[in-house]
């Protein structure tokens, strides 16, 4: 497959163009004009809050569609769950740092395949800079794979994959080689290649950036996959109310405004909206202390009030399934 690196070069502005093509979402089928949301939980099988608060936001929530950590201690939990519970949209999580001080994992290729992207515990590292600044790109590629061979193993084949921390958006070369995985063994891939709008604004994109998006989504359509038209990824930077209350109640009231409010701003089209979600336990704060973001996520996804909001707006809740679903039978 070419590089990538092409898709930097400076072409033609193609916003206007954007602006009057058919979002993703009506190629594949979804209604004109309507928002189309796969409202998705990460993070699923890093731990037993991670699990028990991704399967609680599907079963009892509006959460519809969830990624996995492969390297992580609590997988076999989660896929022997899955493989009783096999409607769950399940997809890999592919999983390059591990950042937490604690509590670590390492590369499923073993370190003296990929000595690249593990630091001085035997770990992956803890930062994407760090992933950037050591691993090569085939080292890369040889850890995604061994991800979806272990996923495979299991008997656990994934509707899609998306990226940990965002570190196969870090470089042109990581990049290609995330999309090369997922259009050869024809999964759907995580990547915003529609308007969008929610994540140039939040990336701060510039036009060259969001050129090349446009491009990646075109080669994805072609290769026979869905694209998202957009994604949504700020909650992890919602970290609560201003006032410190970090009670049940503080943080779901905080965390459900927020997703009307993200939501309520997204345009038209096929939206990826991304989340973390656990449940409270006593250990969960000695692995990260990103617990009451995790926690309110869970507890807004459960809020009979976000459903009445999605309900009453009329939005399509969809998930990487049936998307993929919907394009195998688009000419």
């Amino acid at each position: 497959m070419k590089k990538l690196l092409f898709l930097l070069a400076i072409l033609p502005s193609m916003s206007a163009f954007a602006q009057t093509e058919p979002t993703y979402a009506e190629k594949l089928g979804y209604p004109k004009g309507k928002k189309v949301l796969i409202i998705h939980v990460d993070d699923v099988g890093m731990s037993y809050e991670s699990n028990q608060g991704a399967i609680r936001a599907i079963r009892e929530g509006v959460a519809n569609s969830l990624s996995v950590m492969m390297p992580c201690g609590w997988v076999p939990g989660f896929v022997h769950y899955w493989k009783e519970n096999k409607d769950i949209d399940a997809g890999l999580h592919l999983t390059m740092t591990s950042e937490w001080k604690d509590y670590r994992w390492g590369p499923l290729a073993g370190k003296t395949n990929v000595k690249g992207l593990t630091d001085s515990e035997g770990a992956l590292w803890r930062s994407v800079a760090d992933v950037v600044k050591n691993a090569s790109p085939d080292e890369v590629e040889t850890e995604i794979r061994a991800q979806l061979e272990r996923a495979r193993t299991m008997g656990f084949e994934p509707t899609h994959l998306d990226s940990h921390m965002g570190t196969l958006f870090a470089t042109p070369e990581f990049l290609e080689r995330y999309l090369k995985v997922g259009m050869q063994e024809k999964i759907p891939v995580m990547f915003p290649g529609g308007h969008n709008t929610a994540i140039r604004g939040e990336e701060k994109m510039i036009d060259k950036q969001f050129e090349m998006t446009q491009k990646v989504g075109k080669q994805l359509w072609e290769a026979g996959l869905p694209v998202l038209d957009d994604l949504e990824n700020s909650s992890y930077g919602w970290k609560g109310p201003a006032n410190g209350d970090k009670s049940e109640k503080a943080l779901q009231q905080y965390k459900t405004a927020k997703y009307i409010e993200a939501i309520g701003k997204l345009k038209p089209g096929l939206t990826m909206v991304i989340m973390h979600c656990t449940i409270h336990t006593e250990v969960f704060p000695h692995i990260s202390d990103s617990w009451p973001t995790r926690e309110g996520d869970f507890l807004a996804m459960i809020d009979p009030q976000l459903r009445k909001y999605i309900e009453k707006e009329g939005i399509v809740l969809t998930t990487w399934r049936e998307a993929m679903q919907r394009r195998q039978k688009v000419k």
